[in-house]
């Protein structure tokens, strides 16, 4: 797709169809709503198509992911920090399996004071041959030249110590 500049590199992002410029600043419509387009407010509308957007990507080829991040995002992968989108990919190219399928079950946005998207996703994932187990991430999305890009992503696999 087109890709904004960037310090001369060309920034890719995602990009959902029909999206309006990251302001959340209600307007006037002639059915009365205010932050929303469509059925639902932009923001979810925008972080639901990332997310589907994203765990796709992960699930079909996850060293493609590098165009979701800038060299200024962090990545936390089960208490493991990482920054800038060459080391996050490097991470999770190196992730000891070798498919995967994640199942998404729930998923909320929010924005933030700053035009960005918050996004809280709650799923299953299954790994080789491994059991299903639960999962949470979270993602800070922003809109840079008009792509949606990940500056900030949390992810913890749903494990209890009990006793």
């Amino acid at each position: 797709g087109r890709g904004g500049e960037r310090g001369g590199r060309r920034l890719s992002g995602f990009r959902p169809r029909s999206v309006p410029p990251p302001s959340w600043e209600p307007r006037v419509t002639g059915s009365g709503g205010g932050f929303r387009m469509g059925d639902k407010p932009i923001w979810e509308q925008i972080g639901a198509s990332f997310v589907q957007h994203y765990y796709h990507i992960f699930d079909t080829d996850r060293t493609q992911l590098g165009s979701l991040y800038i060299d200024a995002s962090c990545l936390t992968w089960e208490g493991q920090q990482c920054q800038g989108k060459t080391a996050i990919v490097d991470k999770l190219s190196s992730l000891p399996f070798q498919k995967i399928q994640h199942s998404i079950t729930s998923q909320d946005h929010q924005p933030t004071p700053d035009s960005c998207i918050l996004s809280m996703v709650v799923g299953q994932l299954k790994a080789d041959e491994d059991p299903i187990i639960g999962f949470h991430q979270i993602f800070i999305l922003k809109n840079i030249n008009d792509a949606w890009v990940c500056t900030n992503d949390m992810f913890r696999l749903a494990l209890h110590n009990y006793g």
